[in-house]
This record gives C-alpha cells, sequence and structure tokens, in this order.
C-alpha cells in the first residue's frame, strides 16, 4: 500500500492556502492588485446614499399627503361617490355676488380600514345626534373602500370626531354652494344639489352650457372660472320685491309677481315671484306653489292684450287714431255677449278704445282684421310659441286647436289665449322700442348685440302711436294712480277673471299692470301681476287693476327710476304734442 503525502507544514505568521474557487471569485469581483478597503468603504457609502434617497423619498410622499390631503382623498372619493365640484361666482350687473362657493368639511368612511364598527358607529351618532344609526351602520357594513358619512358638517363637529381618532374615518373639504341674498333672485339664480351640481334656475343653466363638461374634463377648477355677470340689478331688485311683498300683504293677494326690463335691449334688470324660497334651505324649493309664475306660468293676460289688438290694427293701415267704432250697446255673437265694465253707450274711438279699456272696441277692431291676420300677428309677436331664454324653466302657451272668430273675438281683450308673463314683457317691448322683437336675457348685453338679433315686427310709426296711447292712458285712463310725477310714464291695465271648474269667476281675478318709463323715450317696462287681491274699504269693494296692481306699479316706479339712472322732468307737455308731434304721422 502506498503511503499518503504528507500535507505541507505551514509557517508561523503565514496565512493559511486559499482554496482555488475562493481566489477565482476574488479575482473576478475585485481584479488584480485592488485595495479592498477603499473598495469597501465606497459601496458601504453608496449603500447609505441608496438608502437616504429612499427615506427622503418616502419623507417628501409624507409631506405631499400631509399638504394635499383633501386632493388624494377626493381622488379616492371621486371613485366611489360623486365629490361637491367648484362653480363660478353669480354676480349682478354691477359685481354684486348672487351666488357663490365656501369649502365646508363632509364626513366620510372607509370600512374596510374600521376595526370596530359597533364602537365607531355609537361614538358618530354620539357626537352628531342628526346622524341615522341604522344608515351609517348599513354603509359601515359594505365591502365599498369610500361611503358618505355626512356632506357638509360644521367645523365643531369635524373637531369632536377628529379628537375620537376613529381608524377609517376622516374629512373631505368640499365645495359647498351659497346664496348670500337668500331669496332676493330665488327664482332666477336657482339652486344645486348637494354635489353642488345646477338643478334649476341660471345654476343648471351653467351645467347644461358646458360647466359639466368642463369637470368632466378637470379644467373647471377655482382659479379657471370666471364669474356669470347677469343682467340683474340687485338695487333694483331689492325695491321690487319689498313693493310686492307689501302689496301682496296688503291686499289679501294669493301670489305677486313682477319684472323689469330693458326695451331697448331685452335685459331682465329684476323678476320677482311670490311666494319665493330661499335657495340655502333646498326643501322650500320644492313647495308647489312657489313656482316662478313669470316663466313656468301660462295666464290670461286680461286687458293688456289690447295692445297687440291695436297695433296689429294700426301697423295694417286699415284703421287710425280716429276711426270710430260702435260701443252704444253689447256685442252679442252666437250665444256669447261680449259687455264693457263702463259702458259708455255711444261710438267711440280707437284712442277711446284704449283709455277706456274698451271689449266691445277691442273685439270689433280684431273681427275687422280676420282671423288669419290676427293669428299671424300674435305669431310675429311671439306669443304663440314657448318662449327659451337662459332659464330652463318655460310653459308653452296654451293657443286653442280649432281658431275661429269667437276666439279671435275673445283673444282681442286678453281671453282664451294664455302665455307666461315674461313672453308678454317681450311682445310689449316691441311695440315700445321702435318695432324690434328682441329676445329677453338673463345676461349682460349691450344695445349694439341686441340689435344684431332684433326682428322688426312693426312700423316706427306704430310703435309711436302705441307710446301715445300709453302715456295718454296715464294721464286720463286707467292707469292714472301710477302716474308719478317727473318720470312721464305710460301703461296699461288688466283684470282677468280665473277659470275655475270650466267657468269664468268673477271674483276671483288676476291683475296686471305694465308700465314704460319714460312714455316719449322708453327705456324701460315694467309689469306687476296680483293673483286674487282682495277688495278693501279704501278700494270701494272693488278688485280691478286701477285700484291694486296699478298704484302698486307707481309705487315700484318712484323707487327704482332714481336706481335706473332715469332723472325726474316736471313740466312736460301732454302727449298728443309731445309724442305725436315728432312721430312721421298723427293719425
Amino acid at each position: 500500500m502506498r503511503p499518503a503525502t504528507p500535507a505541507k507544514a505551514q509557517k508561523p505568521g503565514e496565512r493559511p492556502a486559499e482554496p482555488w474557487r475562493q481566489r477565482l471569485i476574488r479575482s473576478l469581483l475585485y481584479g488584480r492588485n485592488v485595495d479592498r478597503a477603499a473598495k469597501a468603504r465606497a459601496r458601504v457609502g453608496l449603500a447609505i446614499l441608496a438608502f437616504a434617497s429612499i427615506y427622503a423619498l418616502i419623507g417628501g410622499r409624507l409631506v405631499m399627503f400631509a399638504i394635499g390631503a383633501d386632493a388624494h382623498s377626493a381622488r379616492r372619493a371621486a371613485a366611489q361617490d360623486v365629490v361637491a365640484t367648484a362653480r363660478p361666482d353669480i354676480v349682478d350687473r354691477n359685481g354684486a355676488i348672487l351666488a357663490t362657493d365656501v369649502k365646508a368639511p363632509s364626513l366620510f368612511g372607509e370600512p374596510r380600514r374600521i376595526i370596530d364598527k359597533d364602537e365607531a358607529i355609537e361614538l358618530l351618532t354620539a357626537t352628531v345626534p342628526d346622524l341615522d344609526e341604522a344608515e351609517v351602520r348599513e354603509r359601515l357594513s359594505s365591502r365599498k373602500g369610500f361611503v358618505w358619512l355626512k356632506r357638509e358638517i360644521t367645523p365643531k363637529q369635524q373637531q369632536d370626531i377628529h379628537k375620537l381618532g376613529i381608524p377609517g374615518i376622516g374629512f373631505l373639504r368640499e365645495n359647498k354652494r351659497v346664496y348670500p341674498t337668500g331669496n332676493e333672485v330665488a327664482h332666477l339664480i336657482g339652486l344645486v344639489n348637494i354635489d353642488n351640481q345646477g338643478i334649476a334656475g341660471m345654476e343648471k343653466w351653467l351645467d347644461n352650457n358646458g360647466l359639466a363638461d368642463l369637470h368632466r374634463a378637470g379644467f373647471a377648477t377655482d382659479r379657471l372660472q370666471k364669474p356669470i355677470e347677469l343682467s340683474v340689478d340687485l338695487r333694483v331688485e331689492h325695491a321690487l320685491r319689498d313693493e310686492l311683498l307689501k302689496a301682496k300683504e296688503k291686499f289679501h293677494a294669493k301670489a305677486a309677481s313682477g319684472i323689469i326690463s330693458n326695451v331697448k335691449t331685452g335685459e331682465i334688470v329684476a323678476m320677482v315671484s311670490l311666494p319665493d324660497f330661499d335657495p340655502n334651505n333646498p326643501k322650500e324649493a320644492h313647495d308647489p306653489d312657489r313656482i316662478n309664475r313669470l316663466t313656468t306660468g301660462v295666464y290670461e293676460m286680461g286687458s293688456t292684450f289690447k295692445a297687440f289688438t291695436l297695433a296689429m290694427a294700426l301697423d295694417s293701415g286699415k284703421i287710425n287714431l280716429n276711426s270710430s267704432w260702435d260701443a252704444r250697446g253689447n256685442l252679442h255673437y252666437g250665444k256669447f255677449t261680449i259687455h264693457d265694465s263702463h259702458m259708455l253707450g255711444r261710438f267711440i274711438n280707437t284712442k277711446e278704445v284704449f283709455t277706456y279699456s274698451s271689449n266691445i272696441g277691442a273685439a270689433r277692431i280684431a273681427l275687422g282684421q280676420g282671423v288669419e291676420a290676427h293669428k299671424a300677428f300674435l305669431a310675429k309677436m311671439g306669443q304663440l310659441t314657448r318662449l327659451r331664454t337662459e332659464l330652463p324653466e318655460s310653459a308653452a302657451p296654451l293657443v286653442p286647436r280649432r281658431w275661429g272668430e269667437l276666439n279671435t273675438v275673445t283673444i282681442a281683450f286678453g281671453q282664451g289665449l294664455s302665455v307666461a308673463p315674461l313672453q308678454a314683457v317681450m311682445g310689449i317691448n316691441a311695440l315700445v322700442n321702435g318695432g324690434y322683437l328682441i329676445p329677453p336675457t338673463f345676461l349682460k348685453r349691450s344695445e349694439e348685440e341686441a340689435a344684431a338679433m332684433a326682428k322688426r315686427v312693426i312700423k316706427p310709426e306704430t310703435s309711436d302711436k302705441m307710446r301715445y296711447l300709453m302715456r295718454l292712458n296715464a294721464e286720463i285712463g286707467t292707469a292714472k294712480k301710477a302716474d308719478v310725477p317727473g318720470y312721464y310714464i305710460g301703461g296699461k291695465t288688466g283684470t282677468s277673471e280665473k277659470v275655475i271648474n270650466g267657468r269664468y269667476a268673477k271674483k276671483r281675478v288676476l291683475n296686471s299692470f305694465t308700465a314704460i318709463m319714460p312714455s316719449d323715450n322708453p327705456k324701460y317696462q315694467i309689469l306687476v301681476m296680483l293673483d286674487e287681491p282682495q277688495a278693501l274699504q279704501e278700494t270701494y269693494g272693488f278688485i280691478t287693476s286701477g285700484f291694486n296692481a296699478v298704484p302698486t306699479g307707481g309705487k315700484v316706479i318712484a323707487r327704482i327710476a332714481p336706481l335706473l339712472g332715469i332723472e325726474p322732468r316736471f313740466d312736460l307737455p301732454p302727449s298728443d304734442r309731445l309724442i305725436l308731434a315728432a312721430s312721421k304721422t298723427t293719425q
């Protein structure tokens, strides 16, 4: 047997021999003749730098989350629920804020992160008593990652809940819509829902005209939205509403409403419909008695419609201001009898038909024009189709299905055709502004912009005659109680019996009064309406427009004329010398 080779003896202080495998690995990693200590220090420094970068990144993200917690929560919430989005301010024509956004905290939960749901529910309902326990339990028991618990909580409630330290319960600062003016412009502004989305009035118009699309695209932020300027003047709105409230209470009326319109631009300077509501309290808006009667209601406008009848006939050239009409007795048409409130028992001229508001005279004038001409004229004046404005709420007029001579007879003095009051205002504007039909607007509009969309509907000389007739009515006719000295107003009254159970009720009327100022060069039209006013001792038992709507209109004019920049002028000549003398024709 061959003897084993003895191992090589290791000298004192000498390193043990390195296996060939380790030598190979060391050579590949470090190469030859390299200072391993320097290399090790470099690698330790690199590791320290890497860990420092990671911790800096984590710290930076934590700071970002702390600063932008709301935005992070909003992104997380958007996957599950709608988050209230930003809306532009709405201001009046002078810049007064009518609607704006404020930040309000809302309470949310993340059911998956809540450890003890029973404890969380008990603590939350004890802190916020108006939380519904069953509803909170149902939401926190869901498998959703995010649920709303209560929108728009108070800062104190937020502080109290925060102190509880419940895991999975948090807050999101949302945009809340507020209306500083309360009821003042409620029907015009409208309101929003809990998600800050417009559901009525100009708020809904905003969403329908691109705001909702901007939100979906992520561009509708607080800093990118310019205020929406309306045509309404808050000062004038307040004065109109105040006088209508007083009249509604004084005459025990069911409702009261009014419009002030710029006849040259179509701008609505003020619009009030009572009873109204506070858009900060959305529940009131659902009351069916609080509708906007000026756009969503349609009514028989009574004798104010005689202005259209006379304008039609005068514009045709078939009659003039001195044409004579038989008013010696009632007008019998089939089984129907047309009569006047104040029978004159004689022939009357065209001026007297308007001044004394003769139903008989208006009916004879309309019959003389013919059914088709009557229909065509009212269609041209925009009275037979739905009026479209920025407000989404509008109603179509009630037009007779079969329009015969009897319909022409009654519509001539304001019965048998129901229109929205704003629609009638648009038509009257055209009668007095020189003959141009201009669509009404609730946004600011210049006279140049209005002229570009205006449509001529009557001759200028016909408009002169209508302004003369309205001024004459304030001088000697049914509008005398509204003639405020210095403002040279003109007007037309209307008393329409309401249809109750298919029959006209004599004691339940809708009164209206439309006025223009100044009559020689109109700038504004004022419409005042009182629904079912009651007789008073001072009205001598009468409920007609001349005893309630007309004096109310006079009080409105006295208050708003200075606000609108109308300077008083005294000792002006009568209408035949100031208005007709300047017209191309006096007949």
